[in-house]
C-alpha cells in the first residue's frame, strides 16, 4: 500500500481490525467474519481520514489493501483460531499470570509480523504523499492528541483513573457480559493499580507521529528512491515494534505489562461460572468465524 505516512498509528488500526479488538471497533457487531469481510473497506476509510488520498492513490491503496488483508486471511487466521482455543483451555483451568503473558507475547509476534508484511507497501505510499498531504495528517495528528487530552487526561487522577477504567470495562463486558457492583469495585481497584500511563502514552503518540511526519518530509525533499524509503520505514518500524525494550521507556513498560496482566488476571478468577460460559462461547463463535475466513480463503 503504498503508505509511510503512519507506520504505527497504521500498525495500532491493522491491530484492532485483524486481531480480536475488532469487535470493539465495530459497535454491536458480534462476529469477526462480518468484521473482517469488510475490514478493507474500513481500513481504506480511516486511512483516507488521515491522507485525503487523490484519484490515483485510491486505486492502488485498495488493490495493498486487498491484498494485505488476502495474505492475512491465507496465513495468520488459523494462527488466532489456535490462540483463542489455548485461551478457552486456559479459562476452563486455572490460569496464571505466566500463561497470560506467554498469550501476550504470541500475539504480539503475529502483530510484528502483520506489521512486516506491511512495509513494501507503506513504502509505496510514502513515495507517493504530497506536501498539502503531509499537512493534512499532522493535522489530523493534532485533532486526535487533542481528543485524547480531553477523554484521558482531563480533571484530577481520580477522574482520569475512572475513564482508563471505564475504557477497560467496555473489553472486559465483551468477553464476560454484565459485571456486579462488587466485583466492579475489586476491579476498579486493580485498575488503579496499574501506573498512571496517560501523559507517557501521549508522549509515546507524539513521538510516533513527528518521527512519521520528519520521515515523509524527508523521502520527499530527498527524493529518496524505493530502496532508500523501505529503509527508512523498516527502521521506524522496528523503533516502534521494539519500543517496549528502549532504555528510557523499558522499566514503565515492563510495570505497565505486569500491572495489566494482574488487572486481567482479577477480571478471571472473579468471574462466575456463567461469566466464564459467556466468554467461552464468544471465544467460540470468533474462533468458528477465524477457521471459516481462512478455509475461504482458499
Amino acid at each position: 500500500m503504498k503508505k509511510s505516512n503512519m507506520p504505527q498509528t497504521f500498525l495500532q488500526r491493522l491491530s484492532m481490525l485483524f486481531m480480536l479488538a475488532t469487535m470493539v471497533v465495530i459497535a454491536g457487531c458480534t462476529t469477526v467474519k462480518f468484521s473482517y469481510n469488510h475490514g478493507d473497506t474500513l481500513l481504506y476509510w480511516w486511512l483516507d481520514t488521515y491522507v485525503d488520498l487523490d484519484g490515483d492513490q485510491a486505486a492502488w491503496v485498495k488493490k495493498d489493501i486487498n491484498n494485505l488483508f488476502q495474505w492475512h486471511r491465507q496465513t495468520q487466521l488459523k494462527q488466532y483460531s489456535a490462540i483463542l482455543t489455548k485461551a478457552q483451555r486456559q479459562l476452563a483451568g486455572d490460569v496464571t499470570q505466566a500463561d497470560l503473558l506467554a498469550d501476550y507475547k504470541e500475539v504480539k509476534t503475529y502483530t510484528e509480523a502483520l506489521a512486516m508484511r506491511a512495509v513494501p507497501d507503506l513504502t509505496d505510499l510514502a513515495r507517493s504523499v504530497k506536501p498539502e498531504q503531509i499537512g493534512q495528517i499532522e493535522k489530523k495528528f493534532n485533532k486526535n492528541n487533542e481528543d485524547f487530552r480531553k477523554k484521558f487526561l482531563k480533571g484530577d487522577l481520580e477522574k482520569r483513573q475512572s475513564a482508563r477504567f471505564d475504557k477497560s470495562m467496555d473489553q472486559f463486558e465483551l468477553w464476560f457480559g454484565s459485571f456486579s457492583r462488587d466485583q466492579k469495585a475489586i476491579l476498579r481497584k486493580a485498575s488503579d493499580a496499574r501506573p498512571p500511563d496517560s501523559e507517557i502514552f501521549l508522549a509515546e503518540r507524539i513521538r510516533r507521529q513527528q518521527k512519521i511526519i520528519a520521515l515523509l518530509r524527508k523521502v520527499q525533499t530527498d527524493k529518496l528512491s524505493k530502496e532508500a524509503t523501505q529503509k527508512e520505514v523498516t527502521a521506524l518500524m522496528r523503533d516502534m515494534l521494539d519500543r517496549f525494550e528502549a532504555p528510557d521507556r523499558k522499566a514503565f513498560f515492563d510495570s505497565y505489562v505486569d500491572a495489566t496482566s494482574k488487572y486481567i488476571l482479577t477480571a478471571i478468577k472473579i468471574a462466575t461460572p456463567e461469566q466464564k460460559a459467556h466468554a467461552q462461547k464468544r471465544m467460540q463463535g470468533w474462533i468458528d468465524d477465524f477457521n471459516n475466513l481462512a478455509a475461504d480463503a482458499k
